[in-house]
């Protein structure tokens, strides 16, 4: 609607001002004043298709200015089709643009050939340079406009797809802190309830409260551990050491049962083929997985024995961790992260993992590629 009342106001001041210039007495046409009106009055409508349709906006106002030539000249309906042809380039195809360019050039160095053999006169030039006004000079200020303006526009996608870019990659970074973060501590501190718990509860007497509290420090100590290197990790991504000291793997495979152990829980570490060096971002997303599945076991589980298998195969780790299921309720509550932030790890690598109950287990099982694609 704007756009249209722009179209009706720019050709109605074209209008107003021709025939301003008409009542002012400056032309004298061949049969009269008159005749100049109607071909300013089209060259002026066609103005109105200078969006919609600017190919028939340029063919009704050069009709315009035949006419206009036929019975005057004036003055008011070329500048008019100046407007015409500059708008016919600026919202027109380029195809448009590039075939007015070629019309207007090769006319306009006709006309001065014609006017040379014809009058023999340099002057006769002014005719030629007239008409390189009217219709070469709009046609390149239209192409050169038009130029601009498409380079605003890729410039102003760029800035958008940049600032998605940006948002795509905080919201990733985010997630990835929420795993780390899920599992640094939630091993810890799911022990620490667990424990706790346990000694409230239960007359444990001087031994079995020692070995509880001993349990509760050892988790206590590691996981405040492990939450500092990762925070430090945070604050300077590009930092070696704390890099390494917040990067584990599979290497550590039986530190970690062995504070799961002491934990309390029964755990069975078996791994078939060769270990091999893996890309970090495998090796800790490996080692996480048993993490969380020995947590959930911890949790949920009800004490049984839980195994935990690592295969090396040619093109992939394949990873099993399977724990009893428990008849009674969880021994610590949990948010139903843990699953979740395990496939989301798996699936980032191009890899997948599947949970869930099978013949009285709780079975865990990843398959992560030994390469991962960039």
């Amino acid at each position: 609607m704007k756009g249209r009342a722009v179209d009706l106001a720019l050709a109605g001041a074209g209008l107003g001002l021709g025939l301003l210039m008409f009542a002012a007495g400056q032309y004298h046409a061949r049969a009269g004043v008159g005749w100049l009106v109607p071909p300013l009055v089209v060259c002026c409508a066609a103005l109105l298709l200078r969006r919609t349709a600017p190919l028939a906006s340029v063919l009704i106002g050069t009709a315009a200015v035949t006419a206009d030539v036929v019975v005057g000249p004036s003055l008011a309906t070329p500048l008019v089709y100046t407007q015409v042809l500059y708008d016919a380039c600026v919202h027109g195809r380029q195809s448009l643009a590039r075939a007015l360019l070629a019309c207007s050039v090769v006319g306009s160095v006709v006309t001065a050939v014609v006017a040379l053999v014809v009058y023999r006169d340099v002057q006769a030039l002014g005719l030629a340079i007239l008409l390189a006004l009217v219709t070469v000079v709009p046609v390149l200020t239209g192409t050169h406009v038009r130029h601009h303006r498409e380079q605003a526009r890729v410039a102003r996608q760029l800035v958008r797809l940049a600032e998605l870019d940006r948002a795509n990659a905080v919201a990733g970074e985010r997630a990835r802190m929420a795993r780390e973060l899920h599992d640094v501590i939630a091993n810890h501190l799911s022990a620490v309830a667990i424990h706790a718990t346990a000694a409230l509860s239960a007359d444990l007497g001087p031994d079995g409260t020692r070995d509880a509290l001993r349990v509760i420090r050892e988790n206590s100590v590691r996981g405040l551990a492990e939450m500092r290197q990762l925070v430090r990790f945070l604050r300077d991504p590009g930092g070696g050491s704390a890099a390494e000291d917040v990067t584990a793997g599979l290497a550590d495979l039986e530190d970690l049962a062995g504070r799961a152990r002491r934990s309390g829980l029964a755990v069975a570490v078996s791994v078939r083929g060769e270990p091999a060096d893996l890309p970090t971002s495998v090796d800790l997303a490996a080692y996480r997985i048993v993490q969380e599945s020995l947590t959930n076991a911890l949790k949920h589980g009800d004490g049984g024995p839980v195994t935990v298998s690592v295969a090396y195969q040619p093109a992939a780790v394949d990873i099993s961790v399977a724990s009893p299921l428990a008849g009674r309720p969880p021994r610590a509550d949990g948010a139903g992260a843990g699953v979740i932030g395990m496939r989301e790890r798996a699936e980032l690598l191009g890899g997948s993992l599947d949970a869930g109950p099978r013949g009285g287990d709780w079975l865990v099982t990843a398959r992560l590629p030994r390469e991962v694609r960039v």
